[in-house]
């Protein structure tokens, strides 16, 4: 229960047992009035007031907050948010996600966030600093980017509030815009193109095309794809694994979404695996699994370098994919002044592996697959993602559209709902 404590006096008792009050050292210093109450944790929490009356109704708030499961620490807002972060009690420590998506959060942490708001206490950021920093984060980053950065700095106060550190996120502040990225219409791939990549690139690494194009394999996918996966005589592969690139290390974890998913393996694409195979035969590669201190698993790949070695998306995009795509004419031929790695090597992301993804998915929709089906494919959790990505590509609805009104409208001895005119005598 909260008390009230009267800091200008205190009651003693002197030699004979009797009871009197004394000033204390702080009489008629500072504000007379402690409240007292416990945290959620049972730790004592104070505060102080000019009156007896301000310090017993802030007490029985308290407890009312307690009670209502409202209840907010009055010094929670001094917390660091650095400390609420790190740590092997932190944020960052606690997040459970795949070593890749922790990887993004502590970049957008170590890069974007602590330097502005990191030594700052959670309760004194307001939503106008947040604004302002939003602004200046667009002019560095695709707003896209930004706004991912913006909602991890959301999470982390979301954790705060969920605490009772503070009583509500500043970035949720309805003054606090969200950095809209204008949404591009995707514009797959011609066949011709794709042809002509798989004729560009190298014999070893050519069946990425096919793989990407015929199966709608993510990047990842198609480097973690075991020989034991594809089931020829069933027509079907099973995506079970990809291989992932965390610290410039690689591993074996599950598909994106963690979705293991079964795709129809087409007969043009399952001669020219065979084909590849006879070639290049499988090799077993050992991997961490899922965390880079994971278990070991040994699988056979179908795509391996010549050491052998899984294949490495930061040599595949910038030695391998990128000139092919320069030979062609595909994207003009970039010389950088500086050495760059990953992603960042694709002169234009829209041409990047993932390229095949969109064209696996053009042909499929214009052959009239549905998008769940679709949906599963790909890999997506949601149809509806699916259905909003692609939905510009579901070729001829418009002519099905016109031929179902004209055949609801279009004939001449439709009834009218009027009566007809009477004959003349």
């Amino acid at each position: 229960m909260a008390r009230v404590k009267d800091l200008w006096f205190k009651t003693v008792t002197d030699s004979d047992g009797a009871l009197h009050r004394e000033r204390t050292a702080r009489h008629g210093k500072g504000k007379r009035w402690l409240a007292v109450w416990t945290n959620l944790e049972g730790r004592e929490q104070t505060k102080a007031f000019a009156k007896k009356t301000e310090a017993e109704k802030h007490g029985s708030m308290m407890e009312a907050d307690k009670a209502r499961g409202n209840y907010v620490d009055p010094n929670g807002g001094k917390t660091l948010l650095s400390a609420l972060v790190e740590g092997e009690d932190g944020w960052l420590a606690s997040l459970e996600a795949d070593p890749s998506t922790r990887q993004i959060y502590e970049r957008y942490w170590r890069v974007h966030v602590k330097p502005k708001f990191g030594n700052r206490e959670i309760g004194s950021i307001r939503p106008s600093e947040i604004r302002s920093w939003v602004q200046h984060l667009t002019k560095s980053l695709a707003k896209s980017t930004a706004r991912l950065v913006l909602r991890f700095l959301e999470h982390l106060l979301n954790s705060a509030v969920d605490d009772g550190l503070i009583a509500k996120n500043p970035c949720a502040a309805k003054s606090v815009t969200k950095p809209k990225a204008l949404k591009k219409r995707i514009q797959p791939w011609p066949t011709e193109r794709v042809l002509s990549m798989i004729g560009e690139l190298p014999d070893r690494y050519a069946i990425m095309v096919i793989l990407g194009a015929g199966c709608g394999l993510r990047q990842g996918e198609i480097f973690g794809l075991a020989v034991d996966d594809v089931d020829f005589g069933g027509g079907v592969v099973h995506v079970r694994q990809q291989v992932k690139l965390i610290e410039g290390k690689q591993l074996f974890g599950l598909p994106k979404h963690d979705r293991e998913r079964t795709v129809p393996l087409p007969d043009s694409v399952a001669a020219a695996l065979q084909d590849y195979l006879a070639r290049f035969p499988a090799c077993e590669i050992t991997l961490p699994w899922e965390e880079l201190t994971g278990e070991p698993r040994t699988l056979r790949l179908v795509l391996t370098s010549r050491v052998p070695k899984a294949f490495n998306r930061n040599y595949i995009n910038r030695f391998i994919w990128k000139p092919a795509l320069e030979r062609l004419g595909v994207i003009a031929k970039d010389r950088p002044t500086r050495k760059l790695t990953g992603r960042s090597n694709q002169t234009a992301r829209e041409h990047g592996m993932h390229a095949l993804r969109h064209y696996y998915a053009s042909v499929l929709l214009d052959a009239g697959e549905s998008i769940k089906a679709l949906a599963e494919y790909l890999g997506h959790s949601d149809p509806g993602y699916t259905l909003r990505t692609y939905t510009h590509l579901m070729s001829g609805s418009d002519g099905r559209t016109r031929k179902v009104i004209d055949a609801a409208l279009g004939s001449e001895d439709r009834e009218t709902g009027t009566e007809p005119e009477q004959a003349a005598p």
